[in-house]
């Protein structure tokens, strides 16, 4: 255990006590210092072509134990393992250790230290290699941008493709690698093994929640869906003030990452004493690029609306929409840096199938600023503007009512808008603030403080922000922290219990 730690000259001495006892006494003696340090390279990576000698230099100046330093084992075989990683991830895939020693002198109390690093060939990707496969074609796999011939090899590469396999529904288990001892390194195959999940799913889930009331719902998912590599997701959702029954087919990503999808949707809600009935069939192509993804729909829908104390109408629309989000956050899931964006543009023409010509705008703006070790602010905004000459004819998807949680809290969900008879309809304003402060203790336990103000309007004139605020814990989950949150409205006077997954997105 001395040695180790770099004590190679110890003095252990024994001494019985009168009364029985045992007496260690310990003298670990000097320390042990590093000497001299002789690290040496053969291979591909010394030759003088490209950035070789700059990787070299960089390589150098990267060993971790200097003369001078105390000698440690751990140490040691952390700094030979370190050297070996910056070269074997990235384009130098063979490269090993071919010789390393350790001379210590336990007289000087020194040590001398000798490694020899052999960078091997270049390792550059070949063709791709898949087995496994039994429902599904080779070229399902190439779709998710697998490493492009020539390309140099890196691990990070290799990983990224295997994660993005892994997260599609076809794959139960997905290894992607490549055999560095093989004897063409200019041309690795890229060797892809996977095994199938089995690709249907049926679900059942309950829950609650402030907003819509109780829940229980049942799912079912298809990856095989016709015999072919689409998925079908489909599901029936009833909740207290709302039911649903949806099916929707996603696409495997084009070669270009687009990610396609069509789906149809019946619904029906009663909230704030409006009832909706819906029916909707739409198509969708996402394109993701890093932090930003544009989405881009075309969307029919028929409504069927009934307002408590006024007429029952109807209303359909061919709506063309266009949606961009711009994440840049610390954590998906738990932020508490960054920022998230959202931009929102659509409309319909009485020329297409529509009963009403608008255009719909809308943005969304959310920033987490970390405050000391653990806690976090976070200011939100969002807006929204419908341009029409009258709300009678937009379905209510592309009108505005706010308010509950998430929104502005305080006020029953989906409350503030337009009164129409006795229930709150969409109007073609939206304006919301808030601002948020939450203190995290030790653990996943912490306490949170808000003031919202927002409404849903349709004349700009009569616009009037109306007052939320409060308290209430939070609870990191899987999903996200659980917000439970004792809000007070201000314009009605009342105290209400609201609770959500309390993410950006």
């Amino acid at each position: 255990m001395l040695a180790t730690e770099g004590y190679f000259s110890p003095t252990i001495e024994r001494k019985d006590l009168e009364d029985g006892r045992l007496l260690v006494v310990v003298t670990p003696g000097g320390r042990t210092h590093i000497s001299s340090v002789d690290l040496r390279f053969t291979g591909d990576l010394t030759g003088g072509e490209g950035d070789r000698p700059a990787r070299l230099a960089a390589l150098r100046n990267a060993w971790g134990l200097q003369a001078g330093q105390p000698f440690r084992q751990a140490d040691w075989d952390a700094a030979k393992q370190r050297l070996l990683d910056a070269l074997s991830t990235r384009e130098y895939a063979a490269a090993s250790i071919v010789d390393s020693q350790a001379v210590i002198n336990p007289d000087t109390a020194s040590a001398e230290l000798k490694v020899e690093v052999d960078s091997g060939p270049v390792f550059r990707f070949g063709p791709m290699e898949v087995s496994g496969l039994a429902d599904y074609d080779a070229s399902l796999v190439e779709r998710y941008r697998p490493p492009e011939r020539g390309e140099p090899y890196s691990q990070e590469r290799l990983l990224r493709f295997q994660t993005a396999l892994q997260n599609t529904s076809y794959f139960a288990s997905v290894v992607v690698d490549i055999d560095r001892s093989t004897p063409t390194p200019e041309a690795v195959p890229v060797r892809v093994m996977v095994i199938e999940a089995k690709p249907r799913r049926i679900g059942f889930g309950s829950g609650i929640s402030s907003n819509t009331g109780y829940r229980v719902e049942t799912s079912y998912r298809d990856a095989h869906f016709m015999g072919q590599p689409w998925t079908l997701v489909s599901g029936v959702r009833v909740e207290q003030r709302r039911q649903l029954g949806y099916a929707d087919v996603f696409l495997p990503p084009s070669l270009s990452g687009h990610l396609d999808s069509f789906g149809v949707l019946a619904e029906h809600t009663n909230i704030s004493g409006l009832q909706t009935q819906r029916q909707s069939i739409g198509v969708v192509r996402t394109i993701p690029r890093g932090s930003m993804e544009n989405r881009l729909a075309l969307n029919f829908q028929h409504e069927i609306l009934t307002p408590e104390g006024s007429l029952r109408s109807s209303r359909s629309a061919l709506t063309a929409n266009w949606s961009w989000t711009y994440r840049a956050v610390d954590n998906i899931v738990d932020p508490r840096h960054g920022q998230v964006v959202n931009f929102q543009l659509g409309g319909a023409s009485r020329a297409f199938l529509s009963d009403r010509n608008f255009v719909r705008l809308y943005g969304r703006y959310q920033h987490f600023f970390p405050v000391g070790e653990r806690d976090v602010l976070i200011l939100r905004a969002e807006g929204g503007m419908t341009l029409a000459a009258s709300r009678d004819g937009v379905p209510q998807d592309f009108l505005f009512r706010t308010g509950g949680a998430q929104t502005v809290r305080g006020y029953a969900y989906q409350s503030l808008g337009v009164t129409e008879g006795s229930a709150t309809v969409g109007g073609r304003y939206l304006a919301v603030t808030s601002a948020e402060y939450v203190h995290w203790y030790e653990g996943n336990w912490g306490v949170a403080a808000f003031v919202d103000a927002g409404n849903a309007n349709d004349e700009r004139e009569l616009f009037k922000m109306n007052l939320g605020y409060g308290v209430g814990p939070r609870w990191r989950s899987p999903a996200g922290p659980i917000a439970v949150d004792l809000a007070y409205g201000q314009s009605d006077h009342r105290v209400r219990l609201q609770f959500a997954v309390a993410i950006a997105f």
